[in-house]
């Protein structure tokens, strides 16, 4: 199910991990579960008696000590205990975490909510539920990733701006109103463009732009039938500009106040604005999700592993999902602190996208 943004256990991790005896691998996850909990270092004396083994704080310094060289941990002070850095955590992630179970009381929850934003509404509110949803499981930001061929459309109209260009005026369901310019053919008449816009309107039915252009593609003998070559161009190029890919990709982002919940310090707080200078710049955050298309499972992104993240130190957890023919079509995932419970947000990512893509599935029968 898990796929990191590094290949899972890679040789090197694993000739690391045969290095750890007992002692050194639980001191090293008793320090990361440390950290995912409370976000504070810890030092040997508390570790001498948080352990499952009698370890005196000597020989646990001295443990801890081969784990800061190997590059697992270090000392925020001179004086202070240890926190993971991002290497060690990425380690612990690919090869010493241990996942959660969604219950079935969180499925049946995840479930009925996402059941109830879709029904009687669009796609759009069921995944705007999801990501409202995952921020509030996981206290960061919830963010979707789709391709706006998903959006389900109202009306679709052409309207002339002069003799060589038409806006293509695109109505989703939810309100939203989108411009695209479209190059009209020469000597195209005015009646024209109300039969192409006829044409579509009278096809749409809460389709979506994809679904549309795919059953106008499988009808195309019907339609030559019914319109004329230059209005069938129209219908055609009209189309490709709707769908093409400046438009391919539509950011929801939910729940960015939780981040604020839970500051320890000024650089905390620096931290945070400079993750929320992150999120605002969507073309970078789109293009960290569509990394996340990727893989067959969940991707986690962790700090500076990811230039977004290189000043934040932030993590993203995700995972893709599929519309009824197991294309990808979008992402859906968590941003926030590299603290993150990696253990419950994975596999609540990783159900949440196969609602959401059986949820698509449905939509489109």
């Amino acid at each position: 199910m898990t796929e990191s943004a590094r290949p899972f256990s890679s040789p090197q991790q694993m000739q690391v991990l045969a290095a750890l005896n007992e002692r050194a691998r639980e001191i090293f996850r008793q320090i990361v579960e440390s950290y995912l909990t409370n976000g504070e270092p810890v030092g040997s004396r508390n570790l001498a008696r948080i352990l499952p083994m009698a370890l005196s704080p000597a020989s646990i310094r001295n443990v801890m000590a081969d784990l800061e060289h190997s590059g697992l941990i270090y000392a925020p002070h001179a004086s202070a205990g240890r926190l993971p850095t991002e290497q060690g955590l990425r380690f612990f992630v690919d090869a010493m975490l241990e996942l959660g179970d969604v219950g079935r009381d969180e499925q049946a929850r995840i479930e009925a909510q996402m059941r109830a934003a879709a029904s009687g509404h669009t796609f759009d509110s069921a995944l705007a539920e999801a990501s409202t949803l995952l921020s509030g499981i996981s206290r960061g930001a919830g963010v979707v990733l789709t391709t706006k061929t998903n959006v389900h459309l109202k009306h679709i109209e052409f309207v002339r701006l002069d003799p060589a260009r038409a806006l293509v005026v695109l109505v989703s369901d939810d309100g939203s109103v989108e411009n695209r310019l479209l190059d009209l053919p020469p000597g195209l008449p005015a009646s024209a463009l109300q039969e192409a816009s006829n044409y579509l309107n009278a096809r749409l039915q809460g389709r979506t732009l994809g679904t549309l252009r795919a059953e106008i593609e499988s009808g195309r003998q019907a339609m030559k039938r019914e319109l004329d070559v230059i209005t069938e161009r129209l219908v055609d190029a009209g189309l490709a500009v709707s769908v093409g890919p400046s438009d391919a990709r539509q950011l929801i982002v939910r729940g960015q106040a939780n981040l604020l919940d839970d500051l320890r310090a000024a650089e905390d707080l620096e931290r945070i604005r400079l993750l929320f200078n992150d999120l605002e710049t969507q073309k970078d955050v789109i293009e960290l999700l569509s990394r996340a298309e990727g893989g067959e499972g969940v991707r986690i992104f962790i700090g500076s592993e990811n230039k977004l993240f290189s000043l934040s130190g932030s993590s993203m957890i995700a995972a893709p999902f599929r519309d009824g023919a197991q294309k990808i079509v979008g992402v859906v995932g968590v941003i926030g602190p590299t603290r993150l419970n990696y253990a419950r947000i994975v596999p609540m990512v990783d159900y949440t996208a196969r609602v959401v893509s059986g949820l698509l599935d449905r939509s489109k029968r």
